[in-house]
């Protein structure tokens, strides 16, 4: 039966522009109704017609328990936009559906879930002059009532660098990962459930071999995030829940055919998850984003890691969402960016940026608020109250450097900003010429980067759009046909980044070249961990210059993504070398590898810390007490010292600020100090006294 919308005067009708159409409970009853037959703003009171969207046109599978239908003819041929995402609607949850045909036999030709802002929804389609479309939205999320707009002669975007095809797959549960779960070097698919994690493996061949692998059942599910690592270095990588009451660890065994579940008793409103190795021990630790109280660090003992939390970190109200692990100075060491939300000028709503000294000290050099006090302060320019839940980090420019995009979730404190690492640990807000100002990109929780058209410059996904990088520091927004949200990886080992959320979005591709890098530490004291999380991949191309990648377990916000490096290469068919600064101080080479392939580099294979041991940098005293002396004339400007021990662990790491190092802090012994200055290595051996 048709349902009357109800406006209050006439006048409202005309101020507001809201058309006085009716919806529909049925397809049936749409078809007799009076059509839509113009552009405008049309109004649905409450989700509760009888019919229920189908066929699903739409993302995100069935659930709806009922639908509004609408009847459209328009009068001449052209693009039509269907969009919820207006002012109105801010923090709703739509989802429509297009049809042609006739009642009992609609065929799809368009419909959205969350491509507007937030999870609004926006789409269109080519419209034949005195065609019938049906125009439904379900309930799959709200039953509540909403405005919609149609749009007649939008034209249509130019379309994107690359397109995606959607492709079914059998996988139970969700929070999912795209990561390689049984060390081939191939990324597989993750879903888990409380009592079961299904794997999708990767086949060489193409496709999937799908197993399910029964657990106990987990104090806490990943209902907000889910990170993957190989805490034991057993070559099987474990599963992090970051859940709303606790953390939950599933830990694989040796062939990686079951897990054991872990579970602390320590209260932990999760948010964002991490494995990463914090102390740089060679054995991964865990850091979990608190939303009401400081974040809280695991501490790997003996390849076991919680399961109650070691150390906290962060401002006592919490407020953390979106972490993300990443070498932001450039000093080989990992730091750490909190994305906040519920933004608001109060202290625990700032976003934070806490670098790492070296020693496993951690400063905050964002802290706009002025919350923490000093050595603590704003010079990186990150320190602002955005009301955000994750940030992409990447080197956009090219130029060597981490930047990074904050994406706002509303528009209730500030907007989005691009922010362009000056290379002196300060950043500049280059937003305005960016690209990515609003309208243009939506709001939303999630915001990943990539390099999905594979031309050498990384893309971001964000809310179930991409925002393609144009080579010069802009980007251009494409929202049709891009993939949802969802953890990034190559899953049909075709060079080109797909999305797995439920199904997968399958990157068509184009002509342009790539490689992919995955990487295997040593493990254990003195190396790296198995995953080579925190790692610094960066590779040089004729055409494209030098790139850059970290390797980081949890990003975006609630999905794990691949842990293999990927790099586009344009229409670069050759590649000069790969270099891996691993986190143990290692550094590997690897000259001229073959393009569009992956190659797979184990800690250490290619060169040795002795291998650049050199007699030119006069270090004196030697032996020394307190301080080492460098040759004033070697000139040091962008240089990184490393100190080593003689089993091969670093045990100090900065940037030169002077020619003089204090090592007073270290015990006697032998070491070897290495420097790395533009890609070149030196390293001399030293006693300390």
């Amino acid at each position: 039966m048709k349902k009357i919308i109800l406006f209050i005067s006439a006048l409202l009708i005309s101020s507001v522009g809201i058309q006085a159409q009716s919806s529909s409970d049925t397809c049936a009853d749409a078809s007799t109704a009076s059509p839509i037959t113009t552009s405008g703003v049309y109004s649905v009171a409450i989700i509760d017609g009888s019919e229920i969207p189908d066929p699903i046109c739409a993302e995100a599978g069935a659930g709806a328990t009922n639908g509004e239908w609408y009847r459209y003819t328009p009068s001449i041929s052209e693009y039509v936009t269907v969009t919820s995402d207006l002012p109105a609607n801010n923090g709703q949850d739509t989802r429509f559906h297009v049809y042609s045909g006739s009642c009992g036999s609609l065929v799809c030709i368009g419909g959205d879930d969350d491509s507007g802002a937030g999870f609004l929804s926006e789409g269109g389609f080519d419209a034949v002059s005195g065609e019938t479309y049906y125009i439904a939205w379900d309930n799959r999320w709200e039953d509540n009532g909403f405005d919609w707009e149609l749009i007649e002669g939008t034209p249509p975007p130019p379309p994107p660098p690359v397109t995606f095809t959607s492709q079914s797959v059998s996988a139970s549960g969700s929070d999912r990962a795209v990561v390689d779960m049984n060390n081939d070097g191939l990324d597989d698919l993750v879903s888990v459930t409380a009592t079961n994690i299904n794997i999708n493996y990767q086949k060489l061949s193409g496709g999937f071999d799908s197993v399910n692998i029964g657990t106990t059942e987990a104090d806490n599910t990943p209902s907000w995030s889910l990170a993957a690592g190989d805490i034991d270095n057993n070559g099987y990588n474990d599963l992090l829940y970051g859940g709303g009451s606790g953390v939950t660890f599933m830990i694989a065994n040796s062939d990686g055919t079951a897990f054991t579940e872990s579970s602390g008793s320590t209260y932990v409103f999760s948010q964002r998850s991490n494995f990463v190795d914090f102390n740089n021990d060679g054995m991964l630790d865990a850091f979990v984003c608190h939303d009401v109280a400081p974040s809280v660090f695991y501490t790997n003992s003996g390849g076991t890691v919680g399961p109650e939390p070691t150390f906290t970190l962060g401002h006592t109200n919490g407020g953390n969402y979106g972490s993300v692990w990443i070498d932001y100075d450039n000093d080989k060491d990992m730091d750490l960016f909190i994305a906040k939300c519920r933004g608001g000028n109060v202290s625990h709503k700032w976003n934070e940026l806490w670098e790492n000294d070296g020693s496993g000290n951690f400063i905050n050099v964002a802290d706009g608020f002025g919350y923490y006090g000093p050595p603590h302060n704003n010079d990186s320019n990150l320190g602002d109250p955005i009301q955000t839940w994750s940030s992409a980090w990447a080197d956009f420019d090219n130029d060597g450097d981490m930047d990074v995009y904050v994406g706002a979730s509303s528009g209730s404190d500030g907007s989005h900003k691009v922010m362009r690492n000056n290379g002196d640990k300060t950043f500049t807000d280059i937003t305005a010429s960016a690209g990515v100002d609003i309208p243009s990109a939506p709001f939303g929780i999630e915001n990943a980067p990539g390099d999905f058209d594979n031309d050498g410059y990384v893309d971001i996904l964000t809310n179930g759009n991409i925002l393609f990088n144009n080579g010069d520091f802009t980007f251009s927004l494409h929202s049709t046909g891009m993939p949802p949200s969802g953890p990034i990886g190559d899953v049909n080992n075709d060079g080109f980044l797909d999305v797995f959320n439920g199904n997968l979005r399958i990157n068509d591709g184009n002509t342009n070249n790539w490689l992919k890098v995955c990487l295997t530490g040593d493990g254990g004291a003195g190396n790296t961990n198995r995953n080579g999380i925190g790692a610094r991949v960066q590779i040089t191309s004729p055409g494209l210059g030098t790139q850059i990648r970290d390797i980081r377990s949890g990003e975006g916000f609630r999905y794990m993504s691949s842990l293999n490096a990927h790099f586009g290469l344009g229409s670069d068919a050759s590649i000069g070398t790969i270099t891996v600064y691993w986190p143990s101080g290692t550094v590997d080479v690897i000259v001229n590898p073959a393009i569009n392939s992956q190659v797979c580099i184990n800690e250490g294979e290619t060169l040795s810390l002795e291998q650049s041991i050199v007699n030119d940098l006069i270090l004196y005293p030697n032996p020394t007490k307190d301080v080492l002396n460098l040759n004033a004339t070697y000139g040091f400007d962008n240089a990184i010292f490393s100190v080593f021990d003689m089993n091969g662990r670093r045990v100090m790491n900065s940037r030169f600020e002077s020619n003089v190092i204090d090592v007073s802090q270290l015990s006697a012994g032998n070491y070897i100090l290495r420097i790395l200055d533009d890609g070149l290595m030196k390293s001399q051996k030293f006693i300390k006294r």
